[in-house]
């Protein structure tokens, strides 16, 4: 049994390295384009960019990076693939959740800080931004939670993740124990997950 927890929990290096690149390069990417994409000449590029990654599912995203790229030339290794599709799904949520954060502000506010002076730069970063990014908080929560599940469907090229580590001892040995056992791993890391981004709204909102 201890065997089969270890040989499952190794599997969590590769959940982690993915879900950690994936969320500390997404969340700033996202927050960067939406600014961009509330002006006018990134709007329609972006828009496309955003429909497009949270339109199609994030296996197919996957597919055509590990195994549509090669057919033009462009090999990746698994985790690179991985990290690439991730980052660029990820990136386009939380896109969107932060610019409804954005549009949420009050419009009085901009003209508040345009009276005291303000430039349109030191306004977003000093008054609107704090505020917004409080408000989405527990949106980007609820992404970094299904960020922990969507790594498992790193399973399909072939990356010893958790999901695949428990498969291949059920296939051997013809027990259902090690799928448990990756339900609990995965709800562990969740549940740390929600207390950590609740501590972040705490602090947010003092």
């Amino acid at each position: 049994m201890n065997d089969m927890f270890l040989y499952i929990l190794k599997g969590s290096i590769i959940t982690f390295k993915l879900y950690f690149v994936t969320l500390v390069i997404s969340i700033p990417l996202g927050i960067l384009m939406a600014f961009l994409k509330m002006t006018k000449p990134l709007k329609r590029i972006l828009g496309i960019y955003t429909w497009f990654f949270r339109g199609t599912p994030l296996l197919l995203q996957l597919f055509f990076v590990y195994y549509g790229l090669p057919v033009i030339g462009i090999r990746l290794s698994e985790f690179s693939a991985a990290s690439i599709t991730f980052i660029l799904n990820y990136a386009a949520y939380f896109t969107e959740i932060m610019r409804g954060g954005i549009q949420s502000i009050d419009k009085g506010q901009y003209e508040a800080a345009k009276v005291l002076g303000m430039s349109y730069v030191d306004t977003m970063r000093r008054i609107i931004f704090p505020q917004a990014f409080r408000r989405v908080v527990p949106s980007i929560c609820n992404e970094a939670i299904n960020l922990v599940k969507d790594t498992a469907l790193i399973t399909v090229i072939g990356m010893p993740e958790i999901l695949r580590n428990a498969k291949e001892i059920v296939t051997r040995e013809f027990t259902v124990k090690p799928f448990f056992i990756a339900a609990l791993i995965y709800l562990l890391i969740t549940s740390l997950i929600v207390l950590v981004f609740r501590k972040i709204e705490l602090k947010s909102n003092i």
